[in-house]
Parts: structure tokens; sequence; C-alpha cells
């Protein structure tokens, strides 16, 4: 008996001290190593990662395993082996390509990395390989290329875009950089062409209110802009030149450099861009339609881990534009007849110190997040006359802006083991100041938001087949704001608590099948958003945006439901998503036009508060790969915005004969069909045909009448922007290739072709896709063999 009890006891010394079996070997995509892949052993915490060149070893007793061995842009791969077999020879492991996504690793859906499989809210992911297929030089060039996702360009004279989520407009759409809300207002107007393409390591869009847990204004949905992580050395250096309708250069320069150290404990990323683009007149009005820009970009992100189980982790970006659009723009603004004139210089970065313990299942992460930006700008002009008044309303149409946004905030996660459930609470602090001042104009905006969010969720998952996400954001927001155009004046004092709840459901029923369903609500303060910190023209006159006396506070029921069928049949990868979205607003913000003209001839247009509306429809996406030399995607979208009773767009103040209200149901601006297109064909071994474009259809477009300030709603065509781009990869050498492009952007030339003209035109009369047909070509240099 003693013996018995003696060996129970030296049982566990013995089997730990037995001798291992030491596998070698390399992952490989083909010929070449897959960096870092990480090689697991299903059931156990025991797994190691692949070096930079794919190899890896591993120690294990002897005996049977299965090893899960998994990449970033790979299909993951299972293999039960027995440890003997592999004393004398090595166990390699090749991977394939994951040409759909399917294996994505996301963090927007739940504020936690997770498979994108396996996430209870859909996330859809734009990566490098998109913003290549595309020649996409900034943010608003790619974002298309998603189901609900449609940016559109909003004034001739400086290029305003905005992102629409599931038919809302810009201001609904909750925009993250790096998963922190610092994107302001301000920086909505211009700032998705000012971040490069180049700079990004994807990109995850999370439609409708499932992405509450980041903060009020998510009603559309989130777009999570994701920089390049330090990953492994390589240098890469980029020049293009894209000519607009065959004549107009659009020339750019990307270079990016990454080191990493041995350890893998360290490592630094730093990119800069360089763009100059001419401006572009369409219909030789000698007005532009294209904006000259001059864009330059530097930035960094790096990391260093204090210990195992820390990470200190570091991002900085830079921006420093120009754009200028209207007429003579080789002379002072003032003496032009329309020029809209922008300088921006903008720093933003955070900086996030995690922390989790030796199993991880408990993690720590606090953050801080910046965005500061100092814009000089002009609107304005003689409007076509030469008259005294004209000429010193045009001198004094100078302004200049400051904008601040501040987060700082901490997250604690709990993943249960015996369970898989995940809890995850955190709270944040967001800080956003806005001083916009014209003083020609006597236009003045001082606003600033303070709010202070604490969320919890808890992922529970009795089964593997069902999981259940359930929580809520609880935010006080204090809007202190004071707004004036000449002799306007309004003002916000708001102090608000708001409780936003989310439920969202996943259920696997069927092997590849899935189905997930989701409610949340949301919520939106009185205050100045992305559209009303623009100025467009109408007459020749400035158009100023101002906020009603009793503008109240909007929300937002959203619901959506989903079927994804996802499933590999050896090499063919398929994906199928439906996904169905209902979004109620009560007291919803629309923007009336009062038709009255302010003391020096400006218009005046306000924001307030509607009778309801929803918009309501349906996202579809298919996605097919039979191997890695094809792959063919396409999605769209199907939906009614409508307002519950006629919503009034321009009010008639009788100084016109003639002149009546207008009121509609539909929202303006709003497709019911739109979608996108995306195909790449592998024709030789190092040689790649993208053929990609996105289709919009009618919508109702007002047009403000120069002559008389009255608005009428004309009805535009449908678009078809298709775009080619042929690729050739070249290995000089193991450690240095090269890439030649060329491509044709909007082949058929499908662009607006009744844009208002001359000096008093309406500026924000526009739509459709942003360039016409433009070729371009390029070449990329580095030492990545996916460059």
């Amino acid at each position: 008996m003693k013996f018995i009890y003696l060996v129970t006891l030296l049982f566990p010394v013995l089997l730990f001290s037995q001798e291992k079996d030491i596998i070698k070997g390399t992952v490989v995509e083909g010929k070449h190593g897959v960096a870092f892949a990480n090689i697991s052993v299903v059931g156990s915490s025991a797994g190691v990662a692949a070096d930079h060149r794919g190899q890896y070893v591993l120690e294990l007793p002897p005996g049977v395993y299965t090893l899960h061995i998994q990449a970033i842009g790979f299909k993951s791969v299972e293999k039960t082996i027995a440890t003997g077999e592999y004393r004398e020879k090595a166990l390699d492991f090749e991977l394939e390509e994951d040409m759909l996504g399917l294996e994505e690793v996301v963090i927007s859906g739940t504020r936690n990395r997770v498979n994108v499989k396996k996430s209870p809210v859909v996330v859809n992911v734009l990566d490098a390989k998109l913003f290549n297929a595309t020649q996409s030089i900034s943010v608003a060039d790619g974002l298309n290329y998603q189901p609900g996702v449609r940016v559109e360009t909003n004034c001739q004279n400086c290029g305003f875009t905005q992102v629409r989520l599931n038919g809302l407009d810009g201001s609904y759409t909750q925009v993250l950089v790096n998963s922190r809300a610092v994107f302001s207002a301000l920086n909505s107007v211009y700032g998705l062409e000012q971040i490069p393409a180049s700079i990004l390591d994807r990109i995850e869009v999370v439609r409708s209110g499932g992405s509450a847990l980041y903060g009020s204004n998510a009603i559309a949905g989130t777009v999570n802009i994701i920089t390049k992580e330090p990953v492994l050395n390589s240098w890469q250096i980029e020049g293009s030149l894209g000519l607009i309708d065959g004549k107009t250069p659009d020339r750019t320069l990307n270079v990016n450099a990454t080191v990493v150290s041995e350890d893998l404990n360290s490592g630094i990323t730093v990119y800069g861009m360089k763009r100059d683009r001419d401006s572009y007149d369409a219909n030789n009005d000698g007005f532009t339609e294209i904006t000259e820009l001059k864009n330059n970009t530097l930035g960094t992100k790096a990391f260093i881990r204090p210990s195992h189980h820390s990470k200190l982790t570091l991002d900085f970006t830079a921006l420093e534009e120009y754009r200028r659009g209207g007429d003579h723009l080789e002379l002072a603004p003032h003496l032009t007849d329309i020029t809209e004139q922008l300088d921006h210089n903008t720093v933003m970065g955070g900086l996030t110190y995690e922390i989790t313990n030796d199993d991880k299942s408990n993690a720590f992460s606090v953050y801080t997040s910046a965005q500061y930006t100092d814009r000089k700008s002009f609107y304005g002009g003689l409007g076509g006359g030469r008259t005294r008044q004209d000429s010193i309303s045009a001198a004094n149409a100078y302004g200049n802006t400051d904008d601040l946004a501040l987060l700082m905030g901490g997250q604690y996660t709990r993943h249960f083991k015996n369970s898989h459930d995940i809890l995850t609470i955190g709270s944040e602090y967001n800080l956003s100041s806005t001083q916009d001042n014209i003083p020609g104009y006597n236009r003045f905006i001082d606003q600033k938001v303070n709010s202070i969010g604490t969320f919890a969720q808890y992922e529970w998952k009795p089964t593997e087949k069902f999981t259940i996400l359930a929580g809520g954001r609880l935010d006080y927001v204090n809007v202190e704001g004071d707004y004036s155009v000449q002799n306007v004046n309004r003002s916000s004092e708001i102090d608000q608590v708001v409780l936003s709840p989310r439920l969202t459901l996943m259920y696997n029923f069927a092997e590849g099948w899935q189905f997930r369903g989701g409610y949340a609500r949301g919520f939106r303060a009185p205050q100045a958003f992305n559209e009303d910190l623009h100025v467009s023209s109408v007459g020749g006159e400035p158009q100023f945006v101002i906020l009603s006396e009793e503008l109240e506070t909007e929300y937002s029921n959203a619901f959506t439901a989903s079927f994804n069928y996802a499933k590999n049949f050896n090499k063919l990868q398929t994906n199928i998503l439906v996904e169905g979205f209902y979004t109620d607003l009560e007291n919803p913000f629309t923007t009336v036009s009062t038709g009255a003209s302010l003391p020096n001839g400006s218009i005046l247009e306000e924001v307030r508060n509607g009778e309801g509306a929803y918009v309501t429809g349906a996202n579809i996406e298919i996605g097919v790969s039979p191997s890695s030399r094809y792959t063919f995607q396409l999605g769209g979208t199907v939906q009614q915005s409508r307002y519950r009773e006629q919503q009034l767009l321009f009010e008639a103040d009788g100084s016109v004969q003639g002149e009546t209200d207008i009121a509609i149901r539909k929202f303006v601006r709003n497709p019911n069909v739109y979608g996108y297109l995306n195909t790449n064909m592998r024709l030789f071994e190092e040689t790649t045909l993208d053929i990609t474009g996105t289709y919009t259809g009618p919508m109702t477009v007002p047009l403000v009448i120069s002559d008389s300030g009255f608005m009428q709603l004309n009805k535009s065509n449908s678009f078809y922007d298709m775009n080619l781009k042929l690729s050739h990869h070249i290995d000089v050498s193991d450690n240095f290739q090269m890439n030649v492009y060329a491509g044709v952007r909007n082949v058929f030339n499908s662009y607006q072709d009744d844009f208002d003209t001359g000096a008093t035109r309406d500026s924000d009369y526009i739509y459709g896709p942003a360039q016409p047909r433009t070729i371009y070509f390029g070449i990329k240099l580095g030492n990545l063999h996916n460059l």
C-alpha cells in the first residue's frame, strides 16, 4: 500500500521529467515560409510560434496529439500525429491562402479578439488585398466594397465626403482609429480622404446598432480603421501616377519600413505618404469638380513587451493637407468668384497597455488616445460680382478652426475556462472641443462635449452551437455649445444620462450555417456634426447650418437578423450572407433650407427634429473561391429610407413670387439599390487581373436654383463604376521583389453630366462616382513576397 502511495506521489514528477520528443518543421505556403504561424495542441495550452522563416521547434512528451496550425490570411489546418514518427524527420505543414477572409480575427463586434466566424455580431473586413485590387489611395476609395456601405462626395468646391451605413448619413456612423473614438466631427468632413490606404492593416465594419458599446453616435454602425502592426522586418516603396479623364495628374509616393527584434518582444513600423493631385473641371466652366489636393502623412506604430504577459503599444500619425476648389486657383482666394480652401494640420495617436495572467483567462487594458486639428479656411469669393460689398465680404471670409478629441479608458475581460463564457466591462471618458470662427460672416461655433460611458457585456455560451451576447452602455453626456451666424444666435446646454442596451444571439443550426439576430438602442445628443461644420455655396453666397432652438435628443431602435453559410469543400471556399435590418428613429435630426437670406446675403439652413423615420432593407453578400487563382465576391443592398410623415426640406419665406414649401417622405441622396463586385484572377503564376466595381441606383438629389434660391428635387441616373487592374510580380532575389501594375478606374466613364455651373452654382449638387475615367500605373519595391 505504501508503494502504491509513493508511486502516486512520484508519478507527476516522473511524467514531467520524462524525455520529450522534439518535433521540428516548417510552415509554408507554396515555396515561401509563413512567418509567425501558430502551432497549438488541441485541448492543451501547449504550443509554439514559428519564426519569420516559418520554422518551428515543438517539445512534447511522447504520445498522440492533434495539432492546430493557423496564421493570419491563411486557412487553418489540423493534423493528428504520433510524436515517435517525427523524431528523425521534419513535420512540415502547407497552408492555403484564405481568399475570402473566413479565418480573420476581428475585434470590433465584441471589443475582444475573436474569429470572424465565431463573432455573434456580423463583422466585415476590408484588407490590404482589397485596397491593392481597387488601387485605393485613401480610406474613402475602398470603403464601398462591403454590403450596406456607400461613400459619397458632397461638395464640388472642397470634396467633402461621408460614409453612409445602411441608408443613414455620415453623422450616424462612429469612425474609430485603432478601436478608439477620436475621429471627431470635423475629421469626418475630410478625414476619410486624408488617411492613406498604405498605412492600413484592415478596416472592420459593423453595421447597425450592434456596435452600441462604442458610443452614442454608432446608430448606423462603426468603421474601425486599424493601422499596420510591426510583424516582421520589411521595407516597401511605392510610386503611382493617375491621369483623371486622361489628363489631370494625381501623383502618390508611399514608403514604410518595419523592424522587429529577434525575440519578438519589440517592434516598430514607420510609414509616410506624399500625394499631389491637380484640380479637375468636368464641364469647362472654369470651376472645379475635383479639388486640388496636397497631402503629407508621417506616422509610426510600435510595441514593446515588458514581460511575457504584457504589451505596451504606441501609435502616432501626423497629417498635413491642403485642398482648394472653385475658380482661378492661381489667385488669392478673396480675388476669385468662388473658393473653398482648407489647410489642415492634424496629429493623432494613442497609448495602450495590456496585461494578462498565465492562462490568459484575465485580461486588463488601459488606454488613452487624442487627436488635434488646426484648420485654416476660406469659404467665399466675389460671387460673380465686383461690387464694393462683394470685395469686403470676400476679404473677410478667412476662418480658423481648433478641434480636439480626447479619450481615456480601461477594459477588463474575464474568460471562463470551464464554460467558455466571456465577461467584458469598462469605462471611458471622452472630450470633444471645437471652435470654428469665420469673423467676416460672424460665424462662430464654440462647442464642448464631455461624456463618461460605462459598458458591460456577457457572452454566454450554453452549448458550442449557441451564443448570447447581452450588455449595454450607460452614458452621461454634457453638451455646452454656442452657435452664431450673422444676427442668428443659438445655444445648447444638455445634461443627460442615457442607457443603451444591446442583445445579440448566434445559433449554428447546421454545419456551415449560422443565424444571428440582435437589438440595440442608441442616441444622438443635440450638437454640431460633420455636415454642420461644412460650408457650401449657393448663388455665390455661403450656406451655413445652425441648430434650431428646440432641438431634442434623437433616439434609435435597431433590429437585425441574418443567415450566413460559410464552408470549405476541399480547396473551394464559399460564403453567403443575407442580412435584414430595420432602424426606427425618434426625433430624427433633419436639415431644412429656410430660403431666407441673412443681412450679408448668406443662406441659412437649420437642423430640426423630424416627426419620426425608419430605414429598412437587406444586405446580400456572395463569395466563391475555387482556388488561390480565382476569387469572386458580389454584394448589394436593397433598402427604403422614409420619414413617417412629410418632412420639410425647403421653407419658403415669401420673398419670391410663386415660391412654396417642399416636403418629401423619402430620404434624399439615398438610392434604394446599390452594390459592389470584386473579382481577382491569377492569369499566370505571377500575373493577376482585378475586376472591381460599384453600382449606385437612382436617387433623389436636391438642387437649389441660384437665381431664386428655390429648391427643386431631381432624380439621378444609375451608375456603373467599373475598374480594371493588371499586376505582375517579379522576384529579383530572396530579399528584393518588384510589382508593376497599370489599370483603369471607371472604365465606362459613368459620371455625373448635369453639374450646376458658374459662380452661382449649388456646390452641393454632386453625386455618383468620385472620378471620371482615370488611367493609372505604378511600381512597388520591397522585400515581401506578398508585395
